[in-house]
């Protein structure tokens, strides 16, 4: 049945009364492929929620890069784990605002007519990490709208309770949708992995990234002093403006890059273009990095471990260059440095990060609003490196610029990336 992409934002039922179906952009085993086609729109039955569960009306989705790796099935498929054999289907989107809808047997902390934001955490209640350890250490830890079939590019999701915060009020409908998972993800990095401290000094890749500009900001609430690395003056200008001492391009750098299968020659050039770097970011913070903040891998880490300090710490998200790491470690094990994996955040650090967001400390950062049948121009737009920062999608908002109930500064809109 075609779905008719303009009356999206409309729904035919009241709050705490779902419809029987809703418009989604689906994924399915046989469509992977460019994000492009993979997306397909269809009509798909809403789900009901269960104990300690929440149905959403999602007003605006947040695009992530896990989806693309959705639509292409790299690294894997996603239909192979999860909650996807049992309706075999990937709805994807791991960011969301919206309004909750109906709620499932046990939910008292939030009733219908809540307006929301959505964290991507999900762990069963029953695992015992999650009531004393760490729910991402629970076995059953899953990021939603990857990992699950419930995302937000549709219009109405299913959620745990306890992904549930508070939507901010001086923000709009986009402008809250689009920040979670990246600034989530960072504030575990810096606050509980690295347990930053004022005064500390931090280097942060790729700093006008969607990662990068949430961890300047983080720095600057924190009292630390970071240096941003970027590949433009602009974007330069933008990370001082969010809260950087300073910026180093790139691409005056180019030569550190690891590549891998250097000749020895090679190598002994990308060492001396490396030392190069260090001297800069020593001239800008004054002494090396207590933190380096990575998320970029294979072409940045043989630098990361090298020019953090003594009993530095290098904290590592993800690896967008590649996840293989090559580098020397007579430069860990000798300088006693330390390397530190981080995964998204739990419910407790979403909430304390959410604060800064209410209390205008920190703001989102978007570049681009589509419509709902943008979603996957979106991710291809991400495949192709052809984004310049954080994109949002309105599903149940007609238009940007709507949702916003309390004066303060909102999100900033730039081209970043």
């Amino acid at each position: 049945m075609a779905v008719d992409v303009s009356q999206i934002a409309q729904v035919s039922t009241e709050p705490g009364e779902l419809p029987a179906t809703m418009a989604a952009w689906v994924i399915r085993e046989e469509t992977q492929g460019e994000p492009i086609d993979a997306f397909k729109l269809e009509e798909i039955e809403v789900p009901e929620p269960g104990a300690f569960e929440v149905i959403v009306r999602v007003m605006a989705a947040g695009v992530n890069f896990n989806n693309v790796w959705a639509a292409l099935g790299e690294p894997v498929g996603v239909w192979r784990y999860g909650d996807h054999p049992e309706f075999g289907h990937h709805i994807g989107g791991s960011d969301a605002s919206g309004v909750v809808w109906k709620v499932g047997e046990g939910v008292t902390r939030w009733k219908v007519g809540d307006e929301v934001v959505v964290h991507c955490n999900q762990a069963s209640y029953e695992d015992p990490e999650v009531h004393g350890l760490d729910p991402m250490a629970a076995p059953s830890q899953r990021i939603w709208g990857y990992e699950t079939t419930w995302g937000s590019f549709a219009q109405f999701t299913k959620v745990q309770a306890q992904q549930l915060l508070p939507k901010p009020k001086a923000l709009t409908w986009e402008e809250a949708a689009s920040y979670g998972l990246v600034y989530f993800t960072a504030w575990r990095m810096l606050m509980t992995r690295c347990n930053l401290q004022a005064g500390q000094k931090v280097l942060i890749w790729g700093a006008a990234g969607g990662l990068g500009v949430f961890a300047v900001q983080i720095c600057k609430a924190a009292g630390a002093e970071c240096v941003g690395v970027v590949n433009s003056a602009e974007k330069g200008e933008l990370v001082k403006q969010l809260g950087c001492v300073d910026y180093i391009d790139r691409s005056e750098f180019a030569g550190m890059m690891r590549k891998g299968g250097e000749t020895d020659e090679e190598e002994a050039a990308r060492f001396k273009v490396m030392r190069a770097f260090d001297k800069r970011v020593i001239a800008a913070l004054g002494s090396k990095p207590d933190v380096v903040f990575e998320h970029v891998g294979a072409a940045t880490f043989p630098t990361s471990v090298f020019t953090v300090k003594p009993f530095g710490k290098v904290v590592i998200c993800a690896g967008t260059t590649g996840y293989n790491l090559d580098f020397d470690v007579r430069y860990l094990w000798m300088k006693q440095k330390e390397i530190i994996g981080s995964h998204f955040a739990n419910a407790y650090e979403c909430t304390k990060a959410n604060e800064l967001i209410e209390s205008g400390a920190v703001r989102p950062v978007l570049w681009r609003t589509l419509g709902f049948d943008g979603v996957g121009e979106a991710h291809q737009l991400m495949r192709d490196n052809k984004h310049l920062g954080k994109i949002a999608i309105l599903v149940g908002a007609d238009g940007p610029g709507q949702g916003k109930t309390a004066d303060g500064p909102g999100g900033i809109y730039a081209e970043v990336g």
